[in-house]
């Protein structure tokens, strides 16, 4: 056998497997290449958008975080001045109260002093009465007794 005629039917025999292959094999092959790199390609979209959805949301999260804050701050203002009114307005009518009731007693003691004090009056009279009484039975001029009897009065005023 010659060498050429093998070295040829060879490269024949190889152009048709290329061809064949070429035809039949590598058209599937690069199809399945595309459909992935494709489905890749989508995926990879996919992911950037979740990513930017993601960062969306974040956002949107921490925006009603710090409206949710402030609503709090404002919330917790408005307690504490509510608070403080009812303090204030405690403060005042426990002032008042406290006003009335001095008053009250002070209205009180001074009855009950008028009271005493009218009270040792009538005692104070009586005794001076019954002073003048024994001195009236001891001593017989009557402008002596007329006299102590004005000075005790007058004393009494």
């Amino acid at each position: 056998m010659n060498i050429n005629a093998t070295i040829l039917g060879q490269t024949i025999s190889f152009i048709l497997f290329v061809i064949f292959c070429m035809k039949f094999v590598w058209p599937p092959i690069i199809g399945a290449i595309e459909k992935r790199q494709k489905e890749i390609d989508e995926s990879l979209i996919s992911v950037k958008n979740a990513k930017k959805n993601a960062d969306l949301a974040l956002t949107s999260a921490n925006d009603h975080l710090q409206q949710a804050k402030e609503e709090a701050r404002s919330i917790i203002a408005q307690v504490n001045k509510h608070r403080m009114q009812i303090l204030e307005k405690a403060k005042i009518e426990a002032n008042n109260e406290r006003t009335r009731i001095i008053a009250s007693a002070q209205n009180e003691i001074n009855l009950k002093r008028d009271i005493v004090c009218e009270e040792l009056r009538k005692q104070f009279a009586s005794l001076v009465i019954s002073g003048v009484e024994k001195i009236v039975e001891r001593s017989i001029d009557a402008n002596i007794n007329k006299d102590i009897i004005d000075k005790l009065i007058a004393d009494l005023k």
